[in-house]
């Protein structure tokens, strides 16, 4: 990984002499993956189908107070997967649904007492424009998804059950995409996605994925998330690629509210977090329907969070 990533830099160095003519790689020479975070401004064909699982485990690192303060954590591997199945259902129009699990495997004990459901996301794209070698508008669709809530989050045996947040989210995105041919030939294909979730409140009893014990009732109003990502992919050849992702978050205050019995009502705020991760990976494509990425998510800065390291691997199929 790193000998590719020094010959990406190198590449991209590389000085062109005024009289030198360099042979531009072609579109239908590159076969993508994908990065790692930024999902894709295109849809698929009519009647055509994505199918990507992605599988992945979140190590932590530190917990990371408001100011930004890095504290210990306790060693645990959780464990998950996340899928995109897709389809084009019309011109430029694909729908989609994205289901999740996990398993967290802890060394004080207190992991999961099985592999569980999250969230299902269900989501739909239509696509605006679309990316034509020598224009200069990119690819840009709008994306909403719904995400409901079929995880367990409340009335848990042990808080590593919860991988579920409870609430009904709906997230609105904007995806872009385009290419730029770099002094070399090569081409940097480049996404930048913006998305806004909110959630609906959520009713708890019990112990929660929102850090409420047994006997607890009350709800949580989960506050609104914001996000951008940037991400780069360098075709190094027909079948190599090396990728950057770029992913900035802010998260809103989470109030819980409610009481315990015989105890006067509570509110908590878990205070508004901020997080910054990259993600570079490597990516090979076997053909221009089936390819392979690997990689990791790495916390790179943020407050009121637990940093973490995330090794990654997906495998992408169209068909």
């Amino acid at each position: 990984m790193k000998r590719i990533w020094i010959a990406l830099g190198l590449a991209l160095l590389a000085p062109c002499g005024a009289s030198a003519e360099v042979a531009r790689q072609s579109l239908d020479d590159a076969w993508w993956t994908g990065p790692l975070l930024a999902p894709t401004a295109g849809t698929l064909p009519v009647g055509h189908f994505l199918f990507e699982p992605y599988f992945y485990d979140a190590i932590p690192t530190a917990a990371v107070d408001a100011a930004g303060h890095s504290h210990p954590v306790a060693r645990a591997n959780n464990f998950g997967s996340q899928s995109y199945f897709l389809y084009g259902l019309a011109d430029r129009f694909t729908v989609g649904l994205i289901p999740r699990f996990g398993f967290k495997d802890a060394d004080d004990g207190l992991g999961s007492a099985s592999v569980n459901a999250g969230d299902l996301t269900l989501q739909a794209q239509y696509q605006l424009t679309r990316f034509e070698e020598g224009g200069f508008l990119p690819t840009i669709s709008v994306n909403l998804g719904e995400t409901l809530p079929t995880g367990a989050y409340d009335r848990l045996d042990r808080f590593a059950d919860g991988f579920g947040a409870g609430a009904y989210t709906t997230t609105l995105s904007l995806y872009s995409q385009t290419y730029f041919w770099m002094p070399n030939g090569r081409i940097l294909r480049t996404r930048l996605n913006l998305s806004y979730a909110l959630s609906d409140t959520v009713d708890l009893m019990d112990r929660s994925v929102y850090g409420t014990m047994p006997g607890f009732r009350g709800h949580a109003s989960p506050g609104g998330s914001a996000v951008a990502d940037l991400a780069f992919e360098y075709s190094i050849d027909r079948n190599w690629v090396a990728a950057m992702d770029f992913w900035l978050e802010q998260d809103e205050n989470t109030r819980v509210t409610g009481n315990y019995p015989g105890a006067p009502r509570m509110v908590s705020d878990l205070g508004r977090a901020r997080i910054f991760y990259v993600a570079p990976a490597l990516e090979y494509n076997f053909s221009g329907s089936f390819g392979v990425i690997l990689g990791a998510r790495i916390f790179a800065a943020g407050e009121n969070q637990t940093a973490t390291v995330t090794p990654v691997i997906a495998f992408n199929y169209v068909h």
